[in-house]
Order: C-alpha cells, then sequence, then structure tokens
C-alpha cells in the first residue's frame, strides 16, 4: 500500500463550498454541472463557474471530478455530447458515471477523459469491477454495503492499476446504494435524479384498513417510529483499516451540506490521513481531532456496513439533526491587532468562540471587546453579513472560521 497515494476527496456543491474544501486540504474535490447530476438541492455550477471551479482548483494542486451520475431519459441522451463538450473544455480531471449507456458515450465525445464508476452502479464484486476496468474505467465507487473485507478481496482480485473509492462520511441511505424508490413514489420526486424528499427520515405508524383514522406505532414509542432512518457515517478513526484493505480515496459525503461542514470535516480528514501517512503502523488520532466530526450539523454516527452486517445503523427515536455549534463569523484578514471578520450567526462581547483554520488545531478565544466596520464598539454582533472587528494579536489565514458552541 502506498500511503502517500491517498486521497482526501471532499464535496464542492457550490462555489463557496468548492474554496472551502480546497482551503481546507482535500486532494479532490467532486461538483456537479447544471444537469447529469445527482443533486438538485445545491446551486450547482454553471459553465462558466465550472472553468473557474477548475482554474482554482488545479492553481492549488486539487483535482476536480465532475458527476453526471444520473440515470438518463431517452430525451436527455442527445444533450450529453455538449456536457461533455464542456467538460473537456472546463478542464475537469474525471467524470463521475452510474450508467453503462453514458460510458460508451464519454468514451466517444472524450476518449481521453477519465472515468469513475459511481456508487450508483452497485459496485460489490470484483468480477464488476474488473469488467469495468476493461471498459476503461480508471476508478470505482464501491457500494456502501460492503465490508472491509469485502474491499480488500475486490482489491485482490482486480488489475492493480484499478483505483478503489469509498464514502467515509456523512449521510447514507436507507436503500441500496441510494438507489431508492420512495421519494419519487410518494411525492414524485425521483431520488435518482437529485430530487429526494427523504422519506427514509420520515416518522411511520400502521393503519388497520378497517379502522381509517386510528394509528398504531410501529414501535412501542406513541410518537412512532422512524424506521427508515439510517444514522450518519463516520470512519475517521478507521481509515487505516480502508487504507489496508486497498482504498486509496476517502470520500465525503455532502454536496448538500454548509460551506461550514465541508471545511470543518475536510480538515479533520485531511489532518486525519496526514497522520496515517506519517505513521501507518501506529494511526492513532488525538482526541481533538476526533471531536471535530461532532462540531458540525450530524445525526449520530456509525461505521456503516464496513465490519460486517450493522447493528447499531438505525435511529428510531427521530430523524433531527445534533448541532451543538454554530459558526459565528468567517475571518477576511488579520490587521493591526485586529481581526477583520464577517458575521454568520448570532455572537456577544464575553463570548468565548473557536478559531479554525485549515491543517491545525482550533484556537479558543474570549472576545473581550468587539467593533463594527465603522470601528464603532458594540455588545452583539446581531446583523447577517455584518463586518466586524475583534482585537486578537494573533495572525489567522482569510477564510479561517468563528464558531460558537450553542
Amino acid at each position: 500500500m502506498k500511503y502517500d497515494d491517498l486521497e482526501v476527496l471532499a464535496p464542492a456543491g457550490d462555489p463557496e463550498r468548492l474554496t472551502a474544501a480546497v482551503d481546507y486540504g482535500a486532494d479532490a474535490v467532486y461538483l456537479g454541472g447544471k444537469t447529469f447530476g445527482m443533486r438538485a438541492g445545491p446551486k450547482n455550477f454553471t459553465y462558466d463557474e465550472l472553468k473557474n471551479a477548475v482554474e482554482l482548483a488545479h492553481s492549488r494542486n486539487v483535482k476536480v471530478y465532475l458527476t453526471c451520475n444520473t440515470l438518463p431519459r431517452n430525451d436527455e441522451i442527445p444533450h450529453f455530447g455538449q456536457f461533455m463538450e464542456e467538460a473537456v473544455s472546463s478542464g475537469v480531471d474525471a467524470v463521475i458515471v452510474a450508467d453503462i449507456g453514458l460510458l460508451s458515450l464519454v468514451k466517444k465525445y472524450a476518449p481521453d477523459m477519465e472515468i469513475h464508476m459511481s456508487t450508483q452502479t452497485g459496485i460489490v464484486n470484483y468480477v464488476t469491477a474488473s469488467e469495468l476496468y476493461n471498459m476503461g474505467v480508471k476508478r470505482v465507487v464501491v457500494a456502501r454495503e460492503l465490508s472491509i473485507d469485502e474491499i480488500a478481496e475486490i482489491r485482490a482480485k482486480t488489475p492493480a492499476e484499478l483505483e478503489i473509492e469509498a464514502f467515509v462520511h456523512g449521510a447514507m441511505c436507507m436503500s441500496f446504494s441510494g438507489r431508492c424508490l420512495l421519494s419519487q413514489y410518494f411525492t414524485n420526486r425521483d431520488a435518482n435524479r437529485g430530487e429526494c424528499a427523504q422519506p427514509c427520515r420520515w416518522s411511520y405508524h400502521l393503519m388497520e384498513e378497517t379502522r381509517k383514522g386510528e394509528y398504531y406505532p410501529v414501535f412501542e414509542d406513541e410518537k412512532g417510529s422512524y424506521i427508515l432512518n439510517a444514522k450518519d457515517l463516520c470512519m475517521i478513526e478507521h481509515l487505516d483499516k480502508l487504507a489496508e484493505a486497498g482504498v486509496t480515496s476517502f470520500k465525503i459525503e455532502g454536496r448538500a451540506k454548509s460551506s461550514y461542514y465541508v471545511s470543518v470535516v475536510t480538515n479533520a480528514y485531511r489532518m486525519a490521513a496526514d497522520i496515517l501517512k506519517n505513521s501507518p503502523d501506529d494511526y492513532k488520532l488525538p482526541d481533538w481531532i476526533k471531536d471535530e466530526v461532532f462540531k458540525v450539523s450530524h445525526r449520530n454516527y456509525c461505521t456503516g456496513f464496513f465490519f460486517g452486517h450493522p447493528n447499531d445503523c438505525q435511529y428510531y427515536e427521530n430523524s433531527g439533526y445534533i448541532r451543538e455549534y454554530d459558526i459565528a463569523a468567517v475571518i477576511e484578514k488579520c490587521q493591526n491587532g485586529f481581526i477583520y471578520a464577517t458575521q454568520r450567526n448570532f455572537f456577544s462581547r464575553g463570548d468565548t468562540v473557536e478559531i479554525l483554520s485549515p491543517k491545525t488545531k482550533f484556537d479558543t478565544l474570549t472576545v473581550e471587546k468587539l467593533y463594527d466596520g465603522d470601528g464603532n464598539e458594540i455588545e452583539n454582533a446581531n446583523h447577517a453579513m455584518m463586518e466586524i472587528r475583534i482585537p486578537c494579536e494573533k495572525v489567522y489565514p482569510e477564510n479561517s472560521i468563528i464558531r460558537i458552541r450553542k
């Protein structure tokens, strides 16, 4: 195993989140255009924005992977040639596809383009992975249903040049590799086209046919039961085991998540991956790195299927997020003994905040004085996006995050 080849792959739902991923240590980002992508919620990227994104990422030695991982219908196929033309001219490093037909069209329209096969394909065995390699695929994103042992067997029985990518963090679908039909059935919003209504997060009751209006809980709680609700995935303490099994790309879920989420989680996995590279035989994380993933909005965590059939990946109480920290401000610059920042959430003079910069442990700071953009002393930063100043002698890089415990 070449630990120097390990990749931290971060989501980028829009230009702001792209910048966050690049600043906080991603080796590569994955993002979508306005079509053919599996996320309809984020803003995604216009062609011009995609060109700018690639230019920024490449200037920082970060790769860009473009998602075209929907399962397109007949009327969309004629538009795929233009999509690939724009992908090539923008300079993206690879495209992520889920459909065998699109795979053939990528080879037709962009024969030199690197191809990654999406988790939507449902790659669960070495025969499929090898055949995809024979068809020109450079990387496979294995299904979330696989154990570490099954991934290791795929690695052992496929060409060494084939790369293996696996999700290591974020939300999980209850359905096989995300190919869920519940959303379309209930709401006519197709999950496989980026419009999932997340019915797996809803509360369900039973109703007997002849007793309409009488609802019986599926579970013993009178509030009902979230029988399909999955916990979030978190493998930050087990990257060494994944690397030993042959995973070279650690993928973070979250193109629809905030730039704060992208910054914090990317930073945590960046530092974890660097520890693994430097000490592959003694992978141990300091507590503060492990704690970082709890400082973003998240559901309860689990390790998915990686260690066999999971017994603790469902959560039946509710589908809400745990959110103990807010982003208070983003630092624009540090100058003349002041932090200049843009407010994102309410905080006050006297509050103790944490300042997180890329590739380093956070600092703690008590806000003893607080000023508005004109230099007037204020008690609270209470207007969204207002300019603020905080006295501080330490210099932090641009886009460092000021956060506060709720």
